[in-house]
């Protein structure tokens, strides 16, 4: 991206906003680019764009038109694929590694997977008895939902918008996007691929701002959006229910998660230690399905926590750029004093710390970024906040246990319900214990393997409803009944 100015794209064309604001980079904290913040006239504008163009061009389209170019988009991300690693990289100081194998291959893939899957999507159809013996036909015809609200995070920018986006245009529905303020850079040049490959305008479009008073609160609560689908923080999920509630519209929430992981005695260590590793550690943390609370049986216990700690000392804190780079920084210097205040707060409440609890020192410019040390806590009460408020930072707390009915019990003590990881030899506990989490995700001797046709959500607060394969395409358009009388 050449542009120091991130602008708005409504109605197929790029525009200002009522102000501006800074782009940080995280890693040193130096300003990136300028953003145009939209305010409540731009977002009335693209609401207005994408309703004109779901009953225009875009609403004329067959499936297999609107599949060809959801496929354009893929290439068209892939065409400038170095040019979008680089904007995620900066937005968020991950890896080159991660957002290279992940971030931007799943953005591109996530078009592929619904244009295709959409292509192929099947309805239901029943032949239904009469008193004439006629007969009738029963048929549904699903209807995209019409002009749907995407508000993306800041943790996985593209790879959580395309999510969002791919199966609703797929569907039929037009758009109205506002990505994090803190990652605005890939959500724009997605607007430039978009008008590349020919997305008619209005079908698309992209607001820029903050939440509450800004872009975010104007688009939530605008009695012309359709749908809301959204991913982010707990409380801002109930802000937006409340805002919705208003005009009785379909809602679609990830939310917050305080997920656990239970390794069994007899589990495989090293794999179960790697695996917990990933999990913690990952993006710094900053993964709604990343494990902050760990039961380990006591038997295992001393040793698991020995070479957990091993692992998490072991990884390389460095530029996202050099290659053996493991974790980088946190999005940002207001969530670094965040995980830093819960870092203070363990220690206040009794903890143990294994290792980490502080910031790395580097004696170079990243002295001014956002970040801090890998860290693992034991020896706190179950009833502590860190133990039951969601930190997302590079952060665990582990605690032993004795028997199946007590790591059960501890994993589901939590008001989240998002995910949760189990590790053992014995295959029958894994489907047993499996079955007993009450998590909307649940992996067995893995963790983060995901196929994109199965269900992901949440249960409690972590979220309403599903998304992936056909639960996506279900959210986002209506099954019509139609009635044929023979």
């Amino acid at each position: 991206m050449t542009t120091t100015l991130l602008k708005n794209y409504i109605g197929g064309e790029f525009v200002s906003g009522c102000r501006e604001f800074n782009n940080l980079n995280p890693v040193t904290g130096e300003i990136i680019c300028q953003v145009c913040e939209a305010d409540q006239e731009r977002v009335n504008q693209a609401v207005t764009a994408a309703k004109n163009a779901l009953k225009g061009p875009w609403g004329e389209l067959s499936v297999q038109q609107r599949a060809g170019l959801l496929h354009k988009v893929a290439d068209g991300i892939e065409a400038r694929f170095d040019e979008f690693v680089a904007a995620e990289m900066a937005d968020t100081g991950k890896s080159l590694q991660q957002a290279s194998t992940i971030d931007i291959p799943r953005g591109a893939a996530n078009f592929r997977v619904f244009a295709d899957m959409v292509k192929t999507a099947s309805s239901e159809c029943f032949h239904t008895d009469t008193a004439d013996g006629r007969g009738a036909l029963n048929y549904s015809l699903p209807r995209p939902l019409g002009v749907v609200a995407v508000i993306a995070p800041w943790n996985l920018p593209l790879l959580l918008l395309t999510w969002k986006l791919a199966p609703a245009l797929a569907a039929g529905n037009c758009i109205v996007a506002k990505p994090s303020e803190e990652t605005p850079s890939t959500a724009t040049l997605l607007a430039e691929v978009m008008h590349e490959v020919g997305i008619p305008a209005g079908v698309f479009n992209l607001v820029h701002g903050y939440g509450p008073n800004s872009a975010g609160e104007f688009l939530t609560s605008h009695p012309q959006i359709d749908a809301i689908t959204f991913t982010g923080e707990s409380r801002t999920g109930s802000a937006i229910m409340r805002a919705a509630a208003e005009h009785v519209k379909p809602l679609s929430f990830e939310l917050g998660g305080k997920n656990a992981a239970i390794i069994f005695a007899d589990a495989d260590l090293e794999e179960a230690v790697a695996g917990t590793a990933r999990s913690v550690f990952t993006n710094g943390g900053q993964v709604c399905l990343c494990t902050e609370r760990v039961y380990v049986q006591r038997p295992l216990f001393d040793t698991f926590v020995n070479k957990l700690k091993a692992k998490a000392q072991s990884l390389k804190i460095g530029w996202p750029k050099d290659p053996d780079t493991d974790m980088g920084p946190l999005i940002s210097a207001e969530h670094k004093n965040k995980v830093l205040s819960y870092y203070r707060l363990a220690r206040e409440e009794g903890a143990t710390f294994i290792t980490g609890g502080g910031v790395p020192e580097f004696g170079d410019e990243r002295d001014q970024g956002a970040w801090v040390e890998p860290t693992i806590i034991t020896g706190l009460p179950e009833s502590s906040r860190c133990v039951k408020e969601e930190i997302f930072g590079p952060i665990c707390h582990i605690t032993p246990f004795d028997t199946e009915e007590e790591a059960i019990s501890l994993a589901n003590d939590s008001r989240y319900g998002l995910a949760a990881a189990i590790w053992t030899r014995d295959i029958s506990r894994g489907h047993r214990v499996a079955r007993e989490m009450e998590a909307g995700m649940v992996w067995v001797n893995t963790w983060y393997l995901r196929d994109l046709r199965t269900p992901f959500g949440g249960v409690k607060m972590s979220g309403i409803g599903r998304e992936g394969g056909q639960h996506s395409l279900n959210f986002y358009a209506e099954p019509s009944n139609i009635c044929i009388k023979l």
